[in-house]
């Protein structure tokens, strides 16, 4: 498929499968980042409703920057990942503080951000300000597998951003996204999806039975009220996963330990 031809398929994909979200009614940068961080690991039926509850506590950078990580992190709670809500209010301080309000759109700029990774970085700069950056997801690798990757060989990363530069719309950068996201969501629904094909794709861990289950119960617990060790301890029943859940915890600074074992969301 040459890139005219991709071009008027994806455009009509686009107008096809275009599905409404909070974030693409309003572009502005903070929502964007909200977005995108939420996004990871977690589908969009479920991080709407999220969204739209964050906003509403947290309408802009300031009144996050300004609120406790106990805040953040108890409305987070249920999104699970819960490192992503800790830079996601790292991330409003710094814009607050190190740019004066005002959201950076360079790519050096972005990513000084903390939990602002390559792709992230590109989501913002195409969605909040419209800029053809190159980013690569697991709905772009789907689209270009299913129309530039036929042959089922392994394809790098480095492959799909050499095609996507050669077929981006440079003059719609955010609406040609947008088409990609929702054209790869559906492929993904009929079965197409592929990912096995790429290098960098690895399938999420299931949640059940995991040290990450354990790690969503400690902070619910904690987003109600504080409890010593052996309290939370036995209120999840906890088994062998407990001690490294809470030691992870700890380690990444969204819970505290008081020095008579009291724990309690980091504030």
């Amino acid at each position: 498929m040459n890139p005219t031809e991709f071009a008027e398929l994806l455009q009509e994909k686009g107008a096809q499968l275009y599905r409404p979200m909070p974030w693409r009614e309003d572009t502005r940068p903070y929502y964007i980042l909200v977005s995108e961080l939420m996004l990871q690991q977690t589908q969009v039926d479920r991080v709407i409703p999220k969204f739209q509850a964050f906003i509403q506590t947290f309408p802009d950078e300031r009144a996050l920057a300004s609120a406790s990580l106990s805040d953040v992190l108890t409305l987070w709670s249920g999104l699970g990942y819960n490192r992503r809500a800790k830079f996601l209010h790292e991330a409003a301080k710094r814009v607050v503080d190190q740019f004066s309000g005002m959201f950076p759109d360079t790519e050096a700029d972005l990513l000084t951000l903390p939990g602002v990774g390559k792709n992230t970085c590109g989501a913002i700069r195409a969605y909040a300000f419209n800029l053809p950056a190159i980013f690569v997801e697991t709905n772009v690798r789907t689209v270009y597998f299913h129309h530039f990757f036929t042959d089922g060989n392994l394809v790098d990363d480095k492959q799909i951003i050499e095609t996507l530069e050669k077929t981006i719309d440079n003059q719609h950068p955010r609406e040609f996204y947008w088409a990609l996201m929702d054209y790869g969501s559906w492929l993904k629904r009929q079965g197409a999806g592929r990912l096995q094909q790429s290098k960098h794709y690895k399938k999420q861990s299931p949640l059940k039975g995991s040290v990450r289950e354990v790690r969503g119960q400690i902070i619910k617990l904690l987003a109600v009220n504080e409890y010593s060790i052996e309290d939370v301890r036995t209120k999840l029943s906890a088994d062998d996963r407990f001690q490294p859940a809470l030691d992870g915890l700890l380690s990444d600074g969204l819970v505290t330990r008081t020095a008579t074992g009291i724990l309690h969301l980091t504030k």
